[in-house]
């Protein structure tokens, strides 16, 4: 895929608030906007359409977990050319709760799910597709997956209106030899979708993998400012915008959003490549159980932690 051909999606709101529950300010996200749109960033995923009764602890959550349509035209009265997405979890969503793209602030809406509910995914594909927003499908934990699985997946999304297949490196324990392998896996077995590609950055390859998965014709690149999101963060926004070349993107407006908004943030939320994440990366596992050692007292014994992580026969109870 040429550089000028790539699409960036932000993803700082929507993946940033697995750090901070969504406890973003109106006014943060109205300069977020503002400075995406100034660097002429494709999209900006303002967070998830999931449904506030079919979640738990939903109360406590801010507002861009539960995208409302009305809440956002306040959020943003004036759209540029940067398009908004959402995310949406199998089984936390209510249709009644997604109007129609034309009566939305909305354009995209992207689906994730796990291997074993992509039939459940692309009914809900279908169902956004048919009140007109353009749509992802996103596979979680693709390096948890089994051929026989993904073969199977690959022929139901061949036949869906999905516009576009993600791959997804969701434990960040992918590297470029990886990314190569699943998106020619991909291309070949879906000829007829574009494909899109979200990193992690537990092993310091988010920004690389998603150079190698564009290098090799995906369309679609996931980043976020400064890399926040959950754990380890995501590839950060501002490396592709002065990395790809021939591109209508500009530096400038998101280092005033990194000045202003992120790095003050950063000292208050924690996030990025640190030894814990990168543990869970090599051993290909979810981050849950790093995140939970750097919430602890003893967040920075990283050897005791990999020698539990590594022994099968340890459990984590408390002594």
């Amino acid at each position: 895929m040429k550089a000028n051909q790539c699409k960036i999606v932000d993803c700082t709101i929507r993946d940033g608030g697995l750090v901070n529950n969504w406890d973003f300010s109106v006014d943060f996200v109205q300069k977020l906007y503002t400075g995406l749109n100034e660097a002429g960033v494709d999209y900006m995923e303002i967070g998830y359409k999931n449904s506030p009764k079919l979640l738990k602890g939903a109360d406590e959550a801010g507002p861009w977990r539960f995208l409302d349509d009305d809440f956002l035209r306040k959020v943003i009265p004036q759209k540029g050319t940067t398009k908004l997405s959402a995310l949406v979890d199998i089984g936390r969503v209510d249709e009644n709760d997604v109007l129609p793209r034309s009566e939305s602030m909305l354009d995209l809406i992207r689906v994730a799910c796990y291997i074993k509910d992509v039939d459940k995914a692309l009914e809900l594909v279908q169902l956004f597709h048919d009140r007109g927003y353009e749509t992802t499908l996103n596979i979680m934990a693709l390096s948890n997956v089994m051929e026989n699985e993904l073969l199977e997946a690959f022929e139901m999304i061949k036949e869906s209106v999905v516009d576009v297949v993600y791959v997804v490196d969701s434990y960040g324990s992918l590297d470029y030899k990886d990314m190569e392998y699943l998106v020619d896996k991909f291309k070949t077995h879906l000829p007829n979708k574009r494909l899109g590609v979200h990193t992690h950055n537990n092993m310091q390859l988010a920004f690389s993998n998603t150079l190698v998965a564009a290098d090799n014709g995906v369309e679609f690149l996931d980043a976020s400012v400064y890399g926040m999101g959950r754990a380890a963060g995501n590839c950060p926004t501002e490396l592709l915008v002065t990395h790809l070349k021939n591109t209508k993107y500009n530096l400038r407006p998101l280092l005033v959003v990194l000045e202003e908004l992120m790095v003050p943030l950063r000292e208050k939320e924690e996030w990025g490549y640190l030894i814990p994440y990168m543990i869970t990366g090599t051993l290909d596992e979810h981050p849950r159980s790093a995140m939970a050692l750097r919430v602890s007292d003893d967040k920075d014994k990283v050897v005791d932690f990999y020698d539990k992580l590594t022994t099968p026969e340890v459990n984590f109870k408390k002594k």
